[in-house]
C-alpha cells in the first residue's frame, strides 16, 4: 500500500512507495506538489495573518481597559516594556473580575471565530493538495520538467471551493479536538509551573517542563497534520483517521521522523533569518533619511517569511 504524508501548515503531499524509499525523493515530491499548487500557499498565509489580526482586536481591547480602569493613558502604556504591560494587564484584570469575564470573552469570540475560518481554508489547500499528488505521477524522478510539474497543479477556485465544503464538518470536529488538547495542556502546564514556584523548586525543574511541554506540542501538531491528511486522502472520518494514523506511524516511524527533522532544521533556520532581517532592518529604520526607504523592504520582511513557513 501507498501511504501519504501531508507535512507543515499547507506544505506539499509526500509520497512513500515502500519503507525502503530515499528521503531526499520524498522531500522533492512533496516540494514540487507544493510548488506547482502555489496558491494554496499564498491563501493559507492570508488565513494566517487575518487570523493574527483578528487576535490583535481583543488583545487591544484589553489594553483599553486597563488604561480606563487605572485612569492611564494607553499610550503610556503600550509604551511600557512588553514583560510590564504583561503583568499590568493581569494585575488589572484580576482585581476587577467583570472586565476580566468580558476581555476573556472576547477573546473566545475571536479565537472560535478564527480557528473556523482557519479550519475552512485548511480543508480546501489539503484537498488541493491530494488531488495534486494523485496527478502527479513520478514526478520526483529525474529528468524534470515543467510540463510534468505542472501536471501536477490541480488548483482551481471551484475545487479549492468544493474541498472546503465537503471536509469542513470533519476538519472543524479534529480541529476543535485539538483546541481542547491545547486548553488541557496549557492548563497542566500552568498548574505545574505555579506549583513549582510555589513549593520553592527551581527555575532548571520549570524549565525542563516548558521543553516537555514544547516537544509534546510538537507531538500533537504532528498527529493532527497527519490526521487532516489522511481524513482528506482516504475521505473517512476522524476516528478512522486516528486508527490508520496509528498504524501508519508504527509502520513507518523512520520516515515521519526523518522528514519531522528535515523540517524542523528548515523552520529553524528561516525563523533565525527573519529574525536577524526584521533586527537589522529596525536598526536602519531609525535612520532619518532611510526609514521611508526600508519600508518596503519591512513590508517584504514580514510578508515572505509568513508565505515561506506555509510551504
Amino acid at each position: 500500500s501507498r501511504f501519504l504524508i501531508v507535512w507543515g501548515f499547507g506544505v506539499g503531499s509526500l509520497r512513500l512507495k515502500s519503507p525502503m524509499s530515499g528521503l531526499k525523493p520524498t522531500l522533492k515530491r512533496g516540494a514540487l506538489i507544493a510548488a506547482a499548487n502555489w496558491q494554496v500557499t499564498l491563501i493559507q498565509s492570508v488565513a494566517d495573518s487575518l487570523f493574527k489580526l483578528l487576535l490583535a482586536v481583543p488583545l487591544l481591547g484589553g489594553v483599553l481597559l486597563v488604561g480606563l480602569v487605572l485612569g492611564a493613558e494607553p499610550t503610556g502604556l503600550m509604551s511600557l516594556e512588553w514583560r510590564v504591560l504583561v503583568t499590568t494587564i493581569v494585575a488589572a484584570l484580576l482585581s476587577h473580575p467583570v472586565v476580566l469575564t468580558m476581555f476573556l470573552l472576547s477573546l473566545a469570540v475571536v479565537i472560535v471565530g478564527g480557528s473556523v475560518l482557519v479550519f475552512l481554508v485548511k480543508g480546501g489547500t489539503v484537498g488541493t493538495l491530494v488531488d495534486g499528488d494523485t496527478h502527479a505521477g513520478g514526478i520526483e524522478q529525474p529528468p524534470l520538467h515543467f510540463a510534468a510539474v505542472a501536471g501536477a497543479g490541480r488548483f482551481t477556485t471551484e475545487g479549492f471551493i468544493q474541498s472546503c465544503s465537503r471536509l469542513f464538518p470533519r476538519f472543524a470536529r479534529l480541529g476543535f479536538g485539538l483546541m481542547a488538547v491545547y486548553l488541557l495542556s496549557g492548563a497542566t502546564y500552568l498548574s505545574i509551573a505555579i506549583a513549582g514556584r510555589t513549593t520553592g523548586e527551581s527555575w532548571g525543574l520549570t524549565a525542563l517542563f516548558t521543553a516537555l511541554f514544547v516537544c509534546w506540542i510538537t507531538l500533537v501538531n504532528l498527529a493532527y497534520l497527519l490526521l487532516q491528511i489522511v481524513i482528506a486522502a482516504d475521505d473517512c472520518g476522524v476516528a478512522t483517521a486516528i486508527r490508520r494514523v496509528a498504524a501508519f506511524v508504527r509502520a513507518e516511524t523512520k520516515s515521519i521522523a526523518a522528514v519531522f527533522g528535515v523540517v524542523l532544521a528548515l523552520v529553524v533556520c528561516a525563523t533565525g533569518a527573519s529574525i536577524l532581517a526584521t533586527a537589522a532592518l529596525g536598526l536602519i529604520g531609525f535612520i532619518p533619511l532611510l526609514g521611508l526607504a526600508v519600508l518596503p523592504l519591512q513590508l517584504a520582511a514580514w510578508l515572505l517569511p509568513g508565505s515561506g513557513f506555509q510551504y
